[in-house]
């Protein structure tokens, strides 16, 4: 192996140091131990709803959110790299190997082995890159509980959104409608597997969704939008005995409100997260599917990625998230390895 490619004191990580402060610093990368292997890595992926809500402090105080950010805080959690030392005892994976692992942004990681996942040589690492994405979002589409021609809305088409789209449709939904205001993000959703994409807020968007399942309300709707007043409308949007997934993660809980829908219609209301793990469906069973179906072509991610930032900047690529959310979609930090 390269010396330098392998160095330690080379390493580098983004960290928010309070609100609205972030900053690239040098840090020790250290050496794997027994179990597990050094990672280099060569893209890393905002997670553009969690790491915005983190960065703004936008989460009310004794919420969830309010007990886990702590500073400093080293955002991220979706990287792609290639495999640099390996640790004792470490049998499935050899320095070269490209793999994906959940780290927080940075150029290096030492993870166990268990927690990196082979990348097929078909899939380039700018499409692998979402693997932790399509993870969350499949909890999400676990929760719905999907048959065979099932009606979904999705509401919100950014990035958790989009990959809620393309797991409804590997689901065998027949009717996926996505509602977004921002029209731009509409044609990634048709790439991926909407029949229907809806430019409108949500809470004037029934006649249109109505319009487009053939007079009926979808059986399933998502919440993939993290924003506390959609709660409301998506109960209004559901068909009778039908179901609804909050899978956006909001920072302000007390602003999400019942209607009488619940009661009236019978609805299910179901949170979805990352953390919801079985023995039958974890990372280690998620993550492969998804790269199965990215592989034939049955999970569509081109065109996903927006922007690009060198880690150096860092504040720019924040504020950009920040500035002009509707023109992002995948923003990738590089870090040239």
């Amino acid at each position: 192996m390269d010396p330098m490619s392998t160095s330690s004191a080379q390493a580098r990580r983004v960290v928010f140091t309070g609100k609205q402060e972030v900053h690239l610093e040098n840090f020790s990368a250290g050496e794997p131990g027994p179990g597990e292997v050094r990672v280099r890595i060569a893209l890393s992926l905002m997670s553009t709803g969690t790491e915005n809500i983190v960065f703004n402090r936008l989460f009310e105080a004794g919420s969830h959110w309010d007990n886990w950010v702590k500073y400093p805080f080293f955002p991220g959690y979706c990287a792609v790299g290639v495999v640099e030392a390996v640790g004792t005892g470490v049998t499935a994976l050899k320095v070269g190997d490209r793999v994906a692992t959940r780290c927080s942004h940075r150029s290096h990681a030492v993870q166990k082995e268990i927690d990196c996942h082979l990348i097929p040589a078909e899939i380039p690492l700018s499409e692998a890159v979402w693997f932790a994405l399509a993870k969350i979002t499949f909890q999400g589409a676990r929760a719905a509980e999907y048959k065979m021609g099932d009606s979904v809305l999705i509401i919100g088409a950014g990035p958790i959104g989009q990959m809620s789209v393309r797991w409804a449709r590997a689901a065998g939904a027949q009717t996926i409608i996505v509602v977004d205001s921002i029209p731009g993000r509409l044609e990634l959703a048709r790439i991926g597997g909407a029949t229907a994409a809806i430019s409108q807020p949500i809470a004037e968007a029934r006649e249109a969704v109505l319009a487009a399942n053939g007079g009926e309300l979808p059986r399933v709707v998502i919440d993939s939008t993290g924003a506390a007043p959609v709660f409301s409308a998506a109960l209004t949007l559901a068909a009778r005995y039908g179901t609804v997934v909050i899978l956006g993660d909001t920072g302000t809980p007390s602003g999400q409100r019942l209607t009488g829908d619940v009661i009236t219609r019978g609805l299910r209301i179901v949170g979805a997260h990352d953390g919801h793990n079985t023995e039958q469906w974890n990372d280690g069973t998620i993550v492969p599917l998804f790269f199965s179906l990215a592989r034939t072509g049955r999970f569509s991610l081109a065109k996903l990625n927006s922007h690009t930032f060198r880690p150096e900047d860092c504040a720019e690529a924040y504020g950009v998230a920040n500035r002009d959310r509707a023109s992002t979609m995948g923003i990738i930090f590089d870090w040239g390895n």
